[in-house]
């Protein structure tokens, strides 16, 4: 088989989730590895990069990696609203820099990284995942662990091999340039719904600063089979509103990427085995954005990962802290999300135009807690208090489901 190496924890994947476990994890001593893939960390982006500046900086974010947002357009064919906040609310990261970052913070803790670096089977001892096979630089190798820590992403690697993760049904896949774009508001982000921007989805542009943009396109699977790179050259082929207002776009890099679609995993834990961030479907349906729930429940995963092997026992029962804790702070308000996405999804743009017209009447702190899928019982409370003309039931259709307690 070649080289073995022996860890307490194997993180596979470089990106937020892991970096964020591998950082957590070492904190409180335990001797980790991350294996990432490719050559360099944040290598291919494949997220638009979207998250909030308040988890930002929660999480130690430097301002530096990030560009503010305070306002929030959003277009259907034949309509638009635009909300503005007091202070910026958004992020819109510099992605490489961001998973730098958080690669540095963890060697700094003690990690290792090691990357080209690609995992082609699991270890098992018995039921219970006892660490990864992977090809490296120096060959073929193995590496042992008293935990392994899935953060591979949309793939789910380690889940699937060790079968609890089966292939996602339903997910997005997302097609962006980063561009020159001539006349851009940095301050502004775009979003735009409707079959004359995606079939089943939605496009964006997202402001980076400066003359800097990411312009893409995501569409939803299996509800329609359009391509989202075809669907993005021909947005800029056809520059409908606010393209056709932005002068000169000139695209400078290429990025793809799929999100799962279909809520948190039936299991996101098993002997020897914790997914997180895409690979246990962390993502926020609505806008199919999972970074901050990347890094916090990575830094959930490498404390309980961390304290697990430390006391030599990773069963998924002394794991359960991870997953309870994970299902108790989104489980119900991602499920929410998907109810409000399922509707979408039907839209025709004659209803987007009225749909726009009424989200129009929310408050931006309010209009900002949808997008950001904030479904609790008092945030869902408070809108059909302060809009009882809104018929927020019948919009939403998640008052009911929201409002009732539920087991995960």
């Amino acid at each position: 088989m070649g080289k073995s190496y022996d860890y307490d924890i194997v993180v596979v994947g470089g990106g937020p989730a892991g970096l964020s476990a591998a950082w957590s994890a070492a904190k409180k001593g335990a001797r980790v590895a991350v294996l990432e893939r490719e050559d360099a960390i944040g290598q291919s982006v494949r997220t638009s990069g979207v998250t909030w500046i308040r988890e930002a900086r929660s999480f130690g974010i430097p301002e530096e990696c990030y560009n503010k947002v305070g306002r929030y357009a959003f277009y259907s064919p034949n309509n638009m609203i635009v909300k503005s906040s007091d202070q910026p609310e958004v992020a819109v990261l510099d992605v490489r820099r961001t998973y730098q970052h958080l690669a540095y913070e963890a060697a700094a803790a003690g990690a290792e990284i090691r990357l080209r670096t690609s995992v082609t089977g699991v270890v098992t001892e018995g039921a219970r995942v006892a660490g990864v096979k992977a090809t490296s630089l120096g060959g073929e190798a193995e590496f042992r662990s008293r935990l392994v820590i899935d953060a591979s992403g949309f793939h789910s690697v380690v889940g699937r091999a060790a079968g609890i993760a089966p292939q996602w049904r339903r997910f997005g896949a997302g097609a962006e340039y980063e561009a020159y774009v001539e006349n851009i508001d940095p301050m502004t982000w775009h979003l735009m719904v409707g079959q004359e921007y995606s079939p089943a989805g939605y496009a964006w542009v997202f402001p980076l600063g400066g003359n800097r943009a990411r312009i893409g396109v995501g569409v939803g699977k299996p509800e329609s089979q359009a391509d989202a790179t075809q669907r993005l050259i021909e947005l800029l082929e056809r520059r409908p509103r606010p393209l056709g207002e932005m002068g000169r776009i000139v695209p400078v890099e290429f990025h793809y990427g799929l999100i799962p679609n279909e809520g948190l995993r039936q299991a996101a834990t098993a002997d020897g085995l914790i997914l997180v961030g895409d690979s246990a479907g962390q993502a926020n349906p609505l806008v199919l954005e999972g970074i901050r729930y990347a890094i916090e429940f990575g830094r959930r995963a490498g404390e309980v990962g961390a304290d697990a092997a430390r006391s030599g026992d990773a069963s998924r029962g002394a794991l359960r802290g991870y997953e309870d804790s994970m299902r108790k702070a989104v489980g119900s308000k991602i499920a929410s999300a998907i109810k409000v996405q399922y509707r979408w999804l039907g839209l025709t743009d004659e209803e987007w135009d009225r749909e726009i017209g009424i989200i129009g009447d929310l408050s931006a702190e309010e209009f900002l807690d949808f997008v950001k899928a904030e479904f609790g019982l008092a945030n869902m409370v408070k809108l059909a208090t302060s809009h009882p003309k809104l018929a927020i039931r019948q919009l939403f259709g998640l008052i009911r489901e929201s409002v009732q307690p539920r087991g995960d």
